[in-house]
């Protein structure tokens, strides 16, 4: 093990004086249990923890890791699939202990402190019926979820996080405390909106909310030899669907739940998810295509949101590697191939082969927000998990050969909470060339010596 960089013990001592949270280093009880975070082949050893529990402990972290010249990570819920929520031998400032959300029915909005996570945004807006544009894993954490974009299973209906973000708060890299929304610091709310934590540590956001009433899913599982039809059949279905329509295709290794027959459990097969945002009766009707291609699984229900959020959270422990391309159309060859990937997923890992549609509210969206991406109609998304390191090559290469399979059809654009580190040509093509340049200059402004850059990083102009 590599020997563990020196934190000037004066320094510490102040840090710990100035926070209202808790500080860890190593050798600390604590210390190995805050520094996991989801994916479990980032093992990392950070020189401090700060747990900041306030705005003004955030200020002090920030100011303390520019005194010691420690490298900054910050972390929320510690999804990134690259390991970004940490950093070895520099400081993490860890927003967990900021966890609160307030709905405001009455204004049909809701604020959202830097450190929680779906769940609790989800749990707090459902007593009043309402909801927003929220990631496909209840332990996501918002912040990052929406100032990346924000891809949910709501999204053709109400439109990306990050299209419902109405103001934010944040902590500069000089440990300032900035409002802004529309009218206050614009150009620093347009970067917000898509260009991650590049401009500083969001402490709050405040989101729109909309009226969920109802909610329904038809989850339909196929063999894989009727996946190429089930796959075109909903591919025809989500085209001529109205926006309250979502969903999904999933290939993946059948899970021992409760509604899967014993003998399919392990058995790789093709599944369907329509969300519908009406009652179960609707999507039932709407589903009929795919019913009539014999399912050997149906889950067919009103499902309250909650439990639509949490329904694909992985378990803790697991080695993940993902990525994505998004795609100007799905014709039927995309779709062969598509399928013949499915076949090769690597037992006895746990890889998911993801499609999505997009279109609707996404489309419509604000189109000079640096999301170049939401034009497309499909993304692809493969995802692998695994528990193995010796299988660590064969999934990764997986996810990689389905990139190069879709790539006649991509966009070159990416949704960049969809992927790891995959280098600065990709970032760029997350944000489309132009908007990058402009988050360039609103980088230059508020990190112009790009402490926030253990991310998928903006370089500050020049």
């Amino acid at each position: 093990m590599a020997p563990q960089i020196s934190v000037p013990k004066t320094a510490l001592a102040g840090l710990r004086q100035d926070l209202a949270g808790e500080v860890f280093v190593p050798g600390d009880p604590g210390y190995d249990e805050a520094r996991v975070v989801h994916n479990a082949m980032i093992d990392r050893r950070p020189a401090v923890i700060a747990q900041c529990a306030t705005q003004e402990d955030v200020s002090n972290a920030i100011l303390f890791g520019r005194e010691t010249e420690l490298p900054v990570a910050v972390r929320g819920g510690g999804h990134s699939v690259a390991g970004t929520s940490v950093v070895a031998d520099g400081l993490v400032v860890d927003l967990r202990r900021m966890p609160a959300v307030v709905a405001d029915p009455e204004h049909m909005t809701v604020r959202v402190e830097g450190g929680a996570t779906m769940s609790r945004l989800d749990h707090a807006t459902q007593p009043f019926r309402l909801a927003t544009t929220g990631g496909r894993a209840s332990t996501t954490g918002v912040g990052g979820f929406t100032l990346g974009g924000g891809s949910g299973w709501l999204e053709r209906k109400f439109g990306l996080a990050s299209d419902n973000l109405l103001a934010a708060e944040l902590i500069t890299a000089e440990g300032k405390h900035v409002h802004t929304d529309a009218e206050e610091n614009p150009e620093l709310f347009w970067a917000l909106h898509g260009g991650g934590g590049n401009f500083g540590v969001a402490t709050s956001l405040t989101l729109r909310l909309h009226d969920l009433p109802e909610l329904s899913i038809a989850m339909l599982f196929f063999m894989p030899e009727k996946a190429p039809e089930v796959v075109r059949a909903f591919r025809d279905l989500v085209g001529s669907a109205p926006d309250d329509v979502g969903g999904g295709v999933i290939y993946f290794p059948a899970p021992p739940a409760p509604f899967v027959p014993e003998h399919l459990v392990g058995e790789l097969l093709c599944g369907t998810l329509l969300t519908y945002t009406g009652p179960v009766a609707g999507v039932r009707e709407l589903s009929a295509p795919l019913f009539a291609l014999g399912p050997v699984v149906e889950v067919v229900m009103d499902i309250a949101y909650t439990d639509l959020q949490c329904m694909l959270d992985d378990p803790p422990g697991l080695r993940n590697y993902w990525s994505a391309e998004y795609l100007s159309e799905l014709p039927d060859a995309a779709v062969d191939v598509y399928c013949e990937r499915a076949l090769k997923i690597p037992p006895p890992t746990a890889c998911q082969h993801v499609l999505f549609p997009l279109g609707g509210a996404v489309a419509a969206g604000r189109p000079d927000d640096p999301i170049p991406w939401r034009t497309a109609p499909w993304a692809v998304h493969p995802f692998a998990t695994w528990t193995d390191p010796a299988d660590d090559d064969r999934a990764i290469r997986w996810v990689r050969d389905v990139r190069a399979d879709a790539r006649p059809w991509s966009t070159g654009a990416v949704y960049l909470n969809f992927i790891g580190s995959e280098g600065e040509k990709r970032v760029v093509e997350g944000f489309g060339a132009d908007n990058y340049r402009r988050l360039a200059r609103v980088k230059a402004a508020y990190d112009p010596d790009n402490v926030f850059h253990f991310n998928h990083n903006i370089a500050p102009a020049a």
